[in-house]
C-alpha cells in the first residue's frame, strides 16, 4: 500500500474514533466470510438437489437472511477482486483468471485494510487468486495473518511448482504460502484451511479476547482437479441421477454423459466435505462462547464449472446466464439477524465490502460501486432502491456485448454475440416470471431493451478505460519485501501463454524494477533439458544467454544479471535451434551487496 494511501487511512482511523459508530453496533462483531470455489446455487440440498448432502449448509440457510438472487462474476478471479473491494473487477486491474489477467492493483483499497486500520485483526485463509507477488499478496493487501496457495488452484501451472509436479495429488500434503514463507501442510486442502481457520480463532480469542477479527475462509474446493478423500469419494460412487430426479432440472442435467455424471459424484464428494468442515468451524464458535457475537457470510464465488444440476438455472462457469453467476449467499448473525428469512432484491459482490463495513460500524468515503445491505438485513429498510448490475468476462479485454450483462429491478438484458452483430440480438428476460431464462421478450418491452442497453453502453465505455486497465498492475523486482520473486504462470501474458501447461507455451510478465541487482536468475523446468542449446532472458533493451551441453538439467543459472531500473517486460525460455522451451517458473533473487 503505497505512502497516500497510507496517511489516507490514517486519517480515517482519526475521524472514525471522533464520530459516532453504527447505533445499532454497540459492539463490533467478529465477521468470519466464507467461499467456495466453483460450487453452484444446484449444489446444496436446500436448492432442490436431493442427492447432495450438505446438512451444515442447508441448516444455516435456515438460520440465516438469506439474499436470493445474489450475483458474482462469472469467475474466479474477477469475483474475488470485487468481494475485496466493493468495485467492479476491471477497475481494480483485473480481467481474467491467468495470462497476467488476475493481478489486483496495490492501489485497489480492500475491506481488509479498511478493518485493520479501525481495530480489526485479519486474516485470509485458502485461496488469494489476485495476485502472489509483492505488492500483491494477501500481506500486501490488507491480511496481517494468511495461509494460502498460489496461483488460481492446487496444482495448477500457476501455483508452486512442488504441487504442479503432483498432477495427481496436489491436493494433499500441498505446499501453501504463510505470511511470505513457504511451509507444507500435512493432509486434504480442506481440512487444513479449516483446522488453520479454526487454530487462528482460538489462539485469537486467547491473545486478544476484546479485538474483533475479520477471517476469510476461501476454500479452493471444489474446483478442478476433482480430488477428495477416500470417505467422500467412496459416499457418492454409486450415484446415478437423471432429469427425473428433481423437480426443476433444465436441460444441464439431461445432456450429462457418464464423464459429466463421474464429475458430478467427485465435485458431491469436495463439498460434502466441505459442509463437514463448516460443521467443525461453526462449533468452534460455540465452544469458544462467541456465537453471539460473530457474523457468519456463506457465498460461492460462480456457477459450476461441470454439467450437473443447476437448479434449472441457465448455463454455467463463464456465462453471464444465471447458471454462471447466481449464488446462494447467506448471513448468520444469532440473535440478531432473522432466521429464515428471505430477501429478495437482486444483489452483488459488489455489496460486500459496504455491507461488512456497516456491520462493523466503520464509516468509510472511499470509491465503491456498490451499496451497504446493512438495512435490508437488519429489517431497517427492506426494499433496495432499483439499480443496475453489470456483468462481463471473456479471456482476456471484454468485448462489447460478448457474455456481457445488465440487470435492472427483474429485467435482464443479455448479450452474447459476435464482433459485427447488430444489438438487436441481445435478448431480454423477465426474472420474475422466467427465472429459467426460456424467452427472450424483447418484442413485448422494445422500451425496457432500449433503456438497458443504454445503461450497459455507457457502463462499457467507462469500465473500459479504467487507469488499473490502462497501467495493468506490475511485479515488482528487487525491493526489500520479497527476495527472491517467483514469476509464475499465472502472471504471464501473450496469446501462447495461454497454453500454461505446455512446455512449449510462452508468455512475458510486467515487471518494476526498483534496484538494478545485480540479480541471479534461476529456470525451472518440469522435465529435463531435451536436447543441448540455450538458456536466455530478456528484460528492455538487456538481454542474456548462455549455453548449456548438460542435458540432464531442470534447472538453468544466469548469475549477475543486470536489470534496468523502470517498468519492462521480462522473458525467460530455452532454445534449441528455432524450438523454444519455456520454464514452469522463474525465480529472480537479488544479490547481497
Amino acid at each position: 500500500m503505497n505512502r497516500v494511501i497510507y496517511i489516507f487511512f490514517a486519517l480515517l482511523a482519526l475521524s472514525a474514533c471522533d464520530s459516532p459508530q453504527n447505533p445499532s453496533v454497540s459492539t463490533p462483531p467478529n465477521i468470519i466470510l466464507v467461499m467456495t470455489d466453483d460450487q453452484g446455487y444446484g449444489d446444496l440440498g436446500i436448492h432442490g438437489n436431493p442427492f447432495i448432502r450438505t446438512p451444515v449448509l442447508d441448516s444455516l440457510a435456515k438460520k440465516s437472511t438469506r439474499i436470493d438472487p445474489f450475483y458474482v462474476s462469472p469467475v474466479c478471479a474477477p469475483t474475488r477482486s470485487s468481494l475485496m473491494t466493493g468495485r467492479y473487477h476491471l477497475r481494480t486491474g483485473v480481467y481474467d483468471t491467468y495470462n497476467g489477467g488476475a493481478m489486483m492493483a496495490t492501489e485497489a483499497v480492500t475491506v481488509a485494510e479498511v478493518l485493520a486500520h479501525n481495530g480489526y485483526h485479519t486474516a485470509m485463509v485458502g485461496k488469494w487468486h489476485l495476485g502472489d507477488t509483492y505488492p500483491l499478496r494477501p500481506m500486501d493487501q490488507g491480511f496481517q495473518y494468511y495461509l494460502a496457495h498460489k496461483g488460481g488452484g492446487i496444482g495448477q501451472p500457476g501455483d508452486d511448482f512442488e504441487n504442479f509436479i503432483r498432477g495427481d495429488s496436489s491436493y494433499f500434503d500441498p505446499y501453501l504460502w504463510e505470511n511470505g514463507k513457504q511451509v507444507r501442510r500435512e493432509g486434504y486442502c480442506s481440512d487444513i484451511f479449516t483446522d488453520q481457520a479454526i487454530q487462528y480463532i482460538r489462539e485469537h480469542k486467547l491473545e486478544k479476547p476484546s479485538e474483533p477479527f475479520f477471517l476469510y475462509l476461501s476454500y479452493n474446493a471444489p474446483h478442478t482437479p476433482l480430488q477428495l478423500p477416500e470417505k467422500y469419494d467412496h459416499e457418492y460412487k454409486e450415484m446415478e441421477y437423471g432429469p427425473a430426479d428433481f423437480e426443476v432440472s433444465g436441460d444441464r442435467v439431461s445432456k450429462m454423459n457418464s464423464r459429466d455424471m463421474e464429475a458430478a459424484r467427485k465435485v458431491y464428494g469436495m463439498v460434502s466435505n466441505i459442509d463437514d468442515n463448516l460443521g467443525r468451524l461453526l462449533n468452534a464458535l460455540e465452544e469458544l462462547d462467541i456465537e453471539e457475537n460473530t457474523l457468519v457470510v456463506f457465498m460461492t464465488d460462480n456457477g459450476p464449472q461441470q454439467r450437473r444440476y443447476t437448479a434449472g438455472l441457465n448455463q454455467g462457469k463463464g456465462s453471464v446466464m444465471e447458471g454462471g453467476i447466481r449464488v446462494p449467499c447467506m448471513f448468520y448473525w444469532k440473535g440478531v439477524l432473522q432466521e429464515n428469512r428471505v430477501i429478495s432484491n437482486p444483489s452483488t459482490h459488489i455489496d460486500m465490502m459496504p455491507t461488512l463495513l456497516e456491520f462493523a460500524g466503520i464509516p468509510y468515503e472511499g470509491d465503491m460501486d456498490g451499496i451497504s445491505l446493512y438495512p435490508a438485513l437488519t429489517g431497517e429498510n427492506e426494499t433496495l432502491e432499483e439499480r443496475p448490475l453489470f456483468f462481463v468476462w471473456a479471456r482476456g479485454y471484454p468485448q462489447r456485448y460478448s457474455n456481457m450483462a445488465v440487470r435492472k429491478g427483474k429485467y435482464k438484458l443479455v448479450g452474447q454475440t459476435k464482433h459485427g452483430e447488430a444489438d438487436d440480438l441481445l435478448k431480454l428476460f423477465d426474472l420474475e416470471d422466467d427465472p429459467y431464462e426460456l424467452k427472450d421478450v424483447s418484442m413485448e418491452y422494445p422500451e425496457v431493451k432500449t433503456g438497458l442497453l443504454k445503461e450497459l453502453d455507457h457502463w462499457y465505455e467507462e469500465i473500459i478505460v479504467s487507469p488499473h486497465l490502462l497501467e495493468p498492475p506490475r511485479i515488482v523486482i528487487g525491493s526489500e519485501h520479497e527476495n527472491p520473486v517467483t514469476l509464475g504462470r499465472n502472471d504471464w501474458k501473450g496469446p501462447k501463454a495461454m497454453q500454461w501447461s505446455s512446455d512449449e507455451a510462452f508468455g512475458y510478465y510486467d515487471i518494476a524494477v526498483v534496484d538494478p541487482g545485480p540479480y541471479d536468475v534461476k529456470m525451472i523446468f518440469r522435465d529435463h533439458l531435451p536436447a543441448a542449446g540455450e538458456a536466455r532472458i530478456r528484460t528492455g533493451t538487456r538481454q542474456y544467454w548462455i549455453t548449456i551441453s548438460d542435458t540432464t538439467l531442470q534447472e538453468i543459472n544466469l548469475e549477475n544479471v543486470v536489470l534496468d531500473p523502470g517498468d519492462h517486460s521480462f522473458e525467460g525460455w530455452y532454445q534449441v535451434r528455432s524450438a523454444v522451451y519455456s520454464p514452469i517458473c522463474i525465480e529472480i533473487e537479488k544479490r547481497v551487496k
